[in-house]
């Protein structure tokens, strides 16, 4: 190597925010970063994002790198973005599907980790059962990254508030409300707006309320943030002065059976117009997709100026390259 690209190499590693206790650790839930290290992921995404990393550069962060993502469950948003991701970071990424890996079944979870992180730099795992993932991380010595399990959604989170940040600037103070169930998304963004300040309200059927330890945790953390963090049962007033609006499907992967019960219980938090009118009239509205529309949201507002669902669906792209580094470069 010339002495040429040794300066560059530098001035691209100086160009990238170190979270230095997050280096070679895992991303599997919202609770493994702290505010910095959340500043440092978020203040990288933008970097390259903007391109203030150039294209070349970007290339050399993870050049030779190998991601390792296993599906559990079928995936659009999560397979692209990771799988573009690693390439435009300058590593690759080996898609394994139930048919290919079948962990805790063809051999233990733990035996699989183990013989991945001899091939592999970063394990990816889209699962149904957040276990699952957190054997992964237990058992490997390389860093895993949750891209979904039934009890958080961490990347989702991050691209969640990540759009919010582009669109509204200093998201400390405002107030996201969250309208549907207390799932794994709705888990890791009232955890995310908790440790960095920012009002959330979830809006839910009684009986679809978050884990009671998660919604506990959060108001902890949101004690020492200035955060306030809120239940209820009553998406009028849950939307109120709301700066984000968001919601999601009403049935997730693995709930086929509740479907239709669901669809009746939730239809009053389905966000629409009138709806939308108790937010603020600049309020932004967001979804993780895919939407099932007419049900949690309707045509009007997904496809209003409002709605910024595809900003956020491409920010999935940028923030996961900033943990990638993060945790692997």
């Amino acid at each position: 190597m010339n002495n040429t690209e040794d300066r560059r190499l530098g001035d691209v590693s100086a160009a990238v925010p170190r979270a230095q206790s997050m280096h070679g650790r895992d991303f599997v839930a919202i609770a493994d970063c702290g505010r910095e290290q959340l500043d440092a992921i978020f203040d990288l995404t933008r970097k390259l994002k903007s391109n203030e990393i150039p294209p070349w550069d970007q290339r050399r962060l993870l050049e030779g790198k190998t991601l390792a993502m296993i599906f559990e469950k079928p995936s659009l948003r999560t397979r692209v973005s990771f799988e573009v991701g690693i390439a435009q970071l300058g590593g690759h990424a080996i898609n394994l599907s139930p048919a290919d890996i079948q962990l805790g079944k063809r051999e233990t979870i733990a035996d699989g980790a183990r013989t991945l992180e001899r091939m592999v730099d970063i394990i990816m795992a889209r699962t149904f059962a957040h276990s699952t993932i957190a054997e992964l991380a237990e058992a490997a010595r390389i860093p895993v990254i949750n891209g979904l399990s039934d009890l958080e959604h961490p990347c989702q989170a991050l691209a969640d508030y990540y759009t919010m940040l582009e669109h509204k600037g200093d998201a400390k103070g405002l107030k996201i409300a969250f309208l549907g169930d207390g799932n794994n998304v709705s888990q890791s963004l009232m955890l995310l707006a908790a440790r960095m300040g920012t009002h959330f309200t979830l809006a839910c059927p009684e009986g679809y309320e978050p884990v009671p330890e998660i919604t506990e945790l959060a108001r902890n953390w949101a004690a020492e943030s200035g955060a306030e963090i809120s239940i209820t049962h009553d998406p009028i007033q849950a939307v109120k002065d709301a700066d984000v609006v968001e919601t999601d499907v009403w049935a997730s992967m693995g709930m086929e059976s509740e479907a239709a019960e669901r669809e009746k219980v939730f239809q009053p938090f389905q966000v629409n117009s009138e709806l939308m009118r108790h937010a603020k009239p600049d309020a932004i509205f967001e979804h993780c997709l895919p939407a099932h529309r007419g049900q949690e949201v309707t045509d009007e507002v997904i496809d209003s100026p409002q709605s910024v669902v595809f900003d956020e669906a491409e920010n999935r792209l940028h923030v996961q390259k900033a943990v990638m580094v993060t945790v692997a470069g």
